[in-house]
């Protein structure tokens, strides 16, 4: 459960970080939003590699 509850958060700060671009920056922002986006991306994915190997250890 904590591996899932690690996705939501990140994916909750990837939809956040478009919506204040979007709202607050008009958009003007769209090149850091989007290395945001993809850091956060890698960061989940590598997240998720790592609690699946520890179950698969278990």
């Amino acid at each position: 459960m904590k591996g899932i509850m690690g996705l939501y958060v990140i994916l909750i700060a990837i939809y956040f970080g478009n919506l204040t671009n979007i709202t607050l920056f008009n958009a003007e922002w769209n090149g850091i939003a989007m290395w945001l986006s993809t850091g956060l991306f890698i960061a989940g994915t590598a997240y998720y590699l790592m609690s699946r190997e520890s179950i698969k250890k278990k």
